[in-house]
């Protein structure tokens, strides 16, 4: 990770937090009046194939011990009301400008995996997590929707594991490996307000 970059992360995340304190404020007390403690789910991540770090996210499911794996069609049902207007939103990844500060996290970059599938797909993820981690990415903005598709109708934890595996991770690593090789500043500024706004035109990058 560049300077420029670590640089511009930190300014990016000093002002949305100051700018978007009220709404923070506003979405604690929406869980904590709504649905009560924990407010904040954390998950284990991966920085690098062999770095793990606490990814920070608003809690938008019920607790289960046992939990694991991504959310699938199995999961519908945990859900929160809140938590599916969080989601809806992306509300539920404010939390996350903490990782940013923290060096976790960048703006732009892949998606941190779980320890699971770096350790099931080594090979991908040895090339993926070469660029740091992000909030968002070109994989989030152009495959975040169709996952979800694929992953909607998964009535079991196998199914949605099985699914997962075969079908979406060795997407999002193309994608991010073919972001990762031609990225800048601006392409990076790019694909945030994409984020934002929910699109993004893959020409003249």
């Amino acid at each position: 990770m560049t300077p420029l970059r670590r640089l511009l992360d930190l300014i990016y995340a000093l002002g949305l937090s100051v700018i978007l304190l009220p709404v923070i404020v506003g979405v604690v007390l929406l869980i904590l009046l709504r649905d009560g403690r924990p407010i904040f789910y954390l998950s284990e991540r991966m920085k690098t194939p062999e770095t793990g770090f606490l990814l920070v996210k608003f809690r938008t499911m019920t607790v289960v011990e046992t939990d694991a794996g991504v959310s699938g069609g199995d999961k519908t049902a945990r859900i929160t009301k809140t938590g599916g207007w969080l989601r809806d939103k992306r509300l539920d990844e404010l939390p996350q400008l903490w990782n940013v500060l923290r060096g976790d996290l960048s703006f732009v970059g892949p998606r941190p995996p779980l320890r699971r599938y770096v350790e099931k797909f080594p090979y991908l993820y040895q090339n993926v997590l070469n660029d740091r981690p992000g909030i968002t990415g070109l994989a989030t903005i152009c495959f975040h929707r169709h996952e979800e598709r694929l992953l909607a109708p998964c009535k079991t934890a196998l199914e949605t594991e099985e699914i997962y595996c075969r079908r979406c991770v060795p997407r999002k690593a193309r994608l991010d490996l073919i972001y990762a090789q031609s990225r800048s500043a601006c392409s990076d500024l790019r694909v945030m307000v994409a984020t934002v706004f929910r699109k993004i035109s893959l020409h003249n990058r």
